[in-house]
């Protein structure tokens, strides 16, 4: 079960809308359809919400400590109300999936994003829960500091809305340790893609009748 989710971003008007805080966008989220409210608590360095799934309590957090300290935040929480790794759920904004994707996974390594090196070395393990909601890659690994401090592009950031909306669908089975089901919630819900036009059809001897101001009533739906 999680007993934690917390989403990664940086504090400050100035960053509320770049890539880095895809993580605080999908907390806001949670928090608004689990009907709580994130309140600042200096003790854990972030923003807390505590909410209740199931008769189950599970703790909402946005670490206010910059990303690269977000560990400590978290550790904090983790630690005082004894939350183990493997029920730590970390929102973060993923470069290696483009803008409208978004995958669970469970452990691994932090892939130079310094808000999960930072979690791995305060909780002292890499075995925690990771929703990966997808930003995109500048092409130039010189160009990402650049590239995850900026706003994304308007179509981008719709499909990252749109990607947000759908992996919120699995709030519930995330929460509750359903991960197959949440996975499957996550990983098949694309959007659509637009179905090609459909070829124009030979006109038919109705057609040519309705067209000439004739009736034809044979065939032809009322």
């Amino acid at each position: 079960m999680i007993k934690l989710i917390a989403g990664l971003g940086n504090p400050g008007p100035e960053y509320e809308h770049t890539r880095h805080n895809a993580g605080f966008w999908w907390v806001d989220e949670a928090a608004r359809l689990l009907k709580v409210s994130l309140q600042m608590e200096r003790g854990h360095l972030g923003l807390v919400a505590r909410a209740s799934v199931g008769g189950q309590a599970v703790w909402l957090l946005e670490p206010q400590t910059f990303m690269n300290l977000s560990g400590k935040s978290v550790a904090s929480l983790a630690r005082f109300f004894k939350i183990a790794p493997e029920e730590v759920l970390v929102v973060h904004d993923e470069l290696d999936l483009p803008p409208g994707e978004v995958k669970l996974k469970r452990g691994g390594g932090h892939a130079g994003h310094n808000g999960l090196r930072d979690i791995h070395a305060q909780l002292g393990s890499p075995d925690y829960w990771r929703l990966r909601v997808g930003i995109g890659h500048p092409g130039n690994k010189n160009e990402v500091a650049n590239w995850v401090l900026k706003k994304p592009s308007p179509d981008d950031r719709i499909a990252i809305a749109q990607a947000l909306d759908r992996s919120l669908k699995a709030l519930t089975p995330l929460i509750e340790g359903e991960m197959e089901k949440a996975t499957a919630l996550i990983h098949t819900s694309k959007p659509p893609r637009p179905k090609p036009p459909r070829p124009p059809q030979p006109a038919t001897a109705a057609d040519q009748a309705a067209g000439s101001g004739g009736t034809a009533a044979e065939g032809v739906d009322a």
